[in-house]
């Protein structure tokens, strides 16, 4: 393929494309639900320094169940003005007041005080996994590991893709998307992730999704893929400052392991913010990565790869039953 076809190439949101697709016997499948529809049922994970709460439960009328996250948003210095926080319309209740100090409630206009919200229906038991509050353990992954536990359980067991090879093929989210390298050899596409609103400069996050099919994660990389990771490091970067002016210098470039499904994606997030899976135990930066495998190309088949991993979750029932970790025994189960 030449370098031509692998230069960048700009999508607009494309319905025609959608429609097209649809009439092929493709169709993208979008939720038809509504939050006063939904019955919780249970409260499987509340965050209070991430200002977050998952609810289990159920959409009337419907079967199955489903996942609703709500995350309170982050202040944008954008509302911080006299037509937001500090405009006639916002409400102070007084809590208390003691010579110069005083402790309110804030009730601004709804406008500027949503809450983000989060719909996954049907919900399978993975996501329920996934999404609840529960021990977490630190594994040390050897390539040996990785072949005769990890690799045979992801064959098995991962998420679905689908997802994923709607947006590549531009079946869904083509509104959203903020760049699209369509070679599909070193090609990505760009976009806001799950977890962001696509608006807060504090919260950004986004997404870059690789073109070739056949890259599960860190694992799968080698030299053969330093063009694609250098091409996602420089045309990421260079988009996210072009839409929404945040150099690269103030971006943490970086790929999980192990990542939240099993096709390589790297993410952008602003320095300030404190994005969920950053930490050491968790995020392998992008130029760590190119670097390492620059100095040895098969690098990541031969490292020993820390990743955590959570007490209800399958793969650490596999690492369990071969002598890799044990469940903590709380008092309660003594």
């Amino acid at each position: 393929m030449s370098d031509a076809k692998c230069q960048s190439d700009d999508i607009e949101p494309s319905a025609k494309k959608i429609k097209k697709d649809e009439q092929n016997g493709n169709p993208v499948t979008e939720l038809h639900v509504h939050l006063k529809d939904f019955i919780p049922t249970k409260i499987i994970n509340n965050n209070t320094n991430g200002k977050t709460v998952c609810v289990l439960g159920s959409f009337k009328d419907k079967s199955g169940v489903a996942v609703v996250l709500l995350e309170k948003k982050a202040f944008s210095g954008d509302q911080l003005n006299d037509s937001g926080y500090f405009s006639d319309a916002t409400e102070l209740r007084t809590l208390f007041q003691n010579d110069i100090y005083g402790n309110f409630e804030c009730y601004p206009k709804p406008e500027i005080n949503g809450v983000k919200t989060s719909i996954i229906y049907p919900a399978t038991e993975k996501h329920i996994v996934k999404f609840s509050q529960q021990v977490k353990h630190v594994i040390l992954e050897t390539p040996e590991c990785y072949d005769k536990l990890t690799l045979p359980f992801l064959q098995k067991e991962q998420f679905s893709l689908q997802w994923v090879h709607n947006i590549l093929d531009g079946k869904s989210e083509q509104d959203r998307v903020v760049h699209d390298n369509k070679c599909e050899k070193e090609g990505f596409v760009l976009l806001p992730d799950f977890k962001w609103d696509g608006k807060t400069k504090e919260t950004l996050y986004l997404l870059a999704i690789v073109r070739p099919r056949n890259i599960k994660s860190l694992r799968d990389l080698n030299e053969t893929h330093l063009p694609l990771l250098k091409r996602v490091r420089n045309e990421g970067k260079k988009a996210i400052v072009d839409k929404y002016n945040v150099p690269g210098s103030q971006l943490r470039v970086y790929l999980h392991y192990q990542p939240s499904f099993y096709h390589l994606h790297i993410h952008f997030t602003y320095l300030l913010h404190e994005a969920p899976g950053i930490y050491a135990e968790k995020a392998h930066l992008l130029d760590t990565v190119i670097d390492n495998i620059e100095m040895m190309s098969d690098y990541y088949k031969k490292a020993t790869l820390p990743f955590t991993i959570r007490e209800m979750d399958n793969l650490f029932k596999v690492y369990e039953t071969n002598g890799h970790v044990n469940k903590v025994i709380s008092d309660i189960d003594k």
